[in-house]
């Protein structure tokens, strides 16, 4: 046997102890990624959906969509209350609340039991129904403490529903930070 061939088998041993670590490490992160995926389905929330030709399904009325909180100073919290009832014939499933800033948050309250406060980068599973005539009040809070601004601002705060014909509600308040 020459050095050179010595040399070779050496190398070749590197290489294949170098692509077999990685393949260990790739199924290792596939494993760990399906795992943690397999925990995210479940947390999602189980809505039941509709089409706009449904002849029984779910259907969202509100009070209002807008209110003008007025004049707040940046250490203020202000809120405004907006009702969600439903009036169509199947259970509203209300979830996927968040909003347009961090400094504002929404908060649902149904039958006395209030979810959490929902922002901007909020990513819980909370799922709220309402059955046939039942109402929520949507709890719209705004903090400008959180993100100090002056001056008129407008802040949003979104829900998605299961009613076919209104499928994402968008509420709006209004206020002048001085």
């Amino acid at each position: 046997m020459k050095p050179s061939d010595i040399n070779t088998m050496g190398t070749d041993k590197l290489i294949f102890y170098i692509i077999g670590g990685f393949t260990v490490l790739l199924l290792i992160l596939i494993v760990l990624f399906s795992i943690n995926e397999g925990k995210q389905s479940q947390a999602a929330p189980n809505i039941t959906s509709f089409r706009a030709f449904d002849k029984e399904k779910p259907e969202v009325a509100v009070s209002s969509t807008f209110s003008d909180l007025g004049n707040i100073k940046v250490k203020d919290e202000k809120s405004a209350e907006f009702t969600i009832v439903n009036k169509g014939t199947k259970p509203l499933s209300l979830f996927k609340v968040s909003s347009s800033c961090d400094c504002t948050f929404g908060q649902i309250t149904i039958n006395g039991m209030k979810s959490p406060e929902f922002t901007m980068h909020s990513k819980n599973p909370w799922t709220g129904t309402l059955d046939l005539g039942e109402k929520a009040t949507l709890s719209v809070i705004y903090r400008p403490f959180i993100m100090p601004v002056k001056g008129a601002v407008t802040r949003d705060v979104y829900i998605q529903t299961n009613d076919p014909q209104k499928s994402k509600l968008t509420f709006t308040i209004k206020a002048f930070i001085e």
